[in-house]
């Protein structure tokens, strides 16, 4: 029975941090522009123009 006495208080305390990480997050911006990180993984372009076989 002592072991719930603080296993209870320190799961609400972890559920809790957990949600102001998300709340933190959502207030900075950081799930503003879900496409834009996609698309700059496939980019390759690295500035330098990609060179094209001749027939």
């Amino acid at each position: 029975m002592t072991a719930l006495a603080w296993l209870i208080p320190s799961a609400l305390a972890l559920g809790a941090l957990g949600l102001a990480a998300f709340m933190w997050c959502l207030r900075t911006g950081q799930y503003d522009d879900l496409e834009g990180a996609a698309w700059r993984a496939l980019d390759d372009a690295d500035g330098k123009p990609t060179p094209t076989k001749k027939p």
